[in-house]
């Protein structure tokens, strides 16, 4: 069994279980064959993800409820639910699966018993017939003391290896400890909520440089990043980044407290007004739509380009459908395009379902084709190019595109999520207030 080290990314996940090999659904017996079935796994677990880099941990808690077992992954302040967990098998073959069903992900746990701690997978569609799996474990958590994190912390300008445009990085210190927390931001979106440590290392040199190593790690069910950077003689921090286990590239921060991005609202541009009147796509139930269907118009628009197998995607569906609710009654109309995973129809269709039941959306969607960007940027070409998912299209009363924002700085950016908010929620209210010709 691993070593535990330090535990972040904290995900939450309402987990209800039924008999053996049957999910929760409410049935009268299924808190008597939870609690049976599921008591060994109740805890609080510091969990990991094993990558290629080192292990990607966070807080799993897992506990007896009313109507079965609750659990919750911990990210930092962050808890997303994981609407199916079940329980199969007897004794020592039992296991508990964590069904992250809007990004078509699981993780399967048994009890190891060697260790005191659990072992198993976890396991993610990436495509039609492409999957990511790795080992997942967890142990009793424990406090962990780490090294004072105050050299790391602060704004920093960040050049990615396989990136042309800058990024921004965020490290603040955990409130009442020693860890840090955090995020990066880039042109396409932004990594969401980063946990970790600050891990003081042998053979410091003068200046400090070396002997600190800052980790920073999430995983939210779809993607599972790890994040390790140390200081430089020169006081930059050089790094490396792990994508579950089919990414890695090198980074570098030098601090930098002005650094910021572009403006998002000046990346992607409109190639050709006219091909948005020609746009026609398949909605949930199959039946073709045009972009300039009367039952998708309205005072002023917004049309989403995304996916449901995108976390940056999920952030900015949660805050739509609270733009819908704020403002579908003066006019404005919302329609998402989804660019999937598979291309099979039904498969993508009920994926786009799942997301939009989790966020309790009622603005349509329409299956646009696969989440390649090439082939997104084949089927839209009103726009120069799709850079990012999501991409988000103002168009107002008159079908003229008034502006393209590319990506989106979700909740886990603090103070850019408000501005983004007031920048969206402006360009709105212009575009309602606009005099009827």
């Amino acid at each position: 069994m691993r070593q535990a080290i330090f535990s972040f990314c904290q995900i939450a996940v309402l987990l209800l279980v039924v008999q053996p090999s049957v999910a929760l659904n409410g049935q009268a017996n299924g808190q008597a064959n939870g609690q049976a079935n599921g008591q060994e796994f109740v805890g609080a677990w510091q969990a990991a993800i094993e990558s290629p880099g080192g292990m990607i941990e966070f807080g799993l808690e897992v506990e007896m409820a009313k109507d079965g077992l609750s659990a919750h992954l911990i990210n930092g302040d962050e808890r997303i639910s994981v609407p199916s967990v079940i329980v199969e098998g007897d004794g020592s073959a039992r296991r508990l699966k964590l069904q992250i069903k809007h990004y078509d992900s699981e993780i399967v746990i048994q009890r190891d018993e060697a260790d005191d701690g659990l072992i198993g997978s976890w396991k993610k569609r990436r495509g039609k017939r492409e999957w990511v799996e790795m080992k997942f474990s967890a142990l009793p958590q424990i406090d962990f003391k780490s090294s004072s994190p105050e050299r790391f912390l602060g704004r920093w300008s960040v050049d990615f290896e396989s990136s042309e445009d800058s990024a921004v990085g965020i490290f603040e210190q955990a409130k009442g400890s020693n860890r840090v927390h955090g995020t990066f931001l880039t042109t396409t979106g932004d990594y969401r909520f980063l946990d970790g440590v600050v891990l003081k290392e042998e053979g410091t040199t003068a200046s400090g440089a070396g002997g600190e190593e800052m980790r920073l790690s999430c995983f939210d069910g779809a993607h599972a990043f790890l994040f390790r950077g140390k200081l430089n003689e020169s006081g930059n921090i050089e790094g490396k980044f792990w994508s579950s286990n089919t990414w890695q590239e090198s980074w570098i921060a030098r601090k930098d407290e002005a650094a910021k991005l572009p403006d998002a609202f000046g990346q992607t541009s409109v190639a050709d007004k006219s091909k948005l009147q020609q746009l026609r796509f398949p909605d949930l139930d199959g039946n073709l739509k045009s972009l300039e269907d009367p039952q998708f118009a309205g005072e002023a628009r917004i049309i989403y380009v995304f996916g449901s197998w995108c976390p940056n995607c999920h952030d900015a569906g949660e805050y739509f459908s609270q733009l819908n609710q704020k403002y579908e009654s003066r006019g404005l109309s919302i329609l998402g395009l989804a660019f999937e995973l598979t291309g099979e129809f039904d498969r993508d269709a009920e994926q786009v379902r799942k997301y939009l039941k989790r966020h309790g959306s009622s603005y349509p969607v329409l299956i646009a084709g696969l989440a390649d960007k090439a082939q997104a940027s084949k089927a839209l070409p009103l726009l120069d190019r799709v850079r990012s998912y999501p991409t988000t299209i103002f168009v107002d009363r008159d079908g003229q595109i008034r502006a393209v924002h590319t990506g989106f700085t979700g909740p886990a950016t603090g103070v850019e999520f408000k501005l983004l908010r007031e920048k969206f929620e402006a360009l709105i209210e212009s575009m309602l207030e606009d005099p009827l010709p």
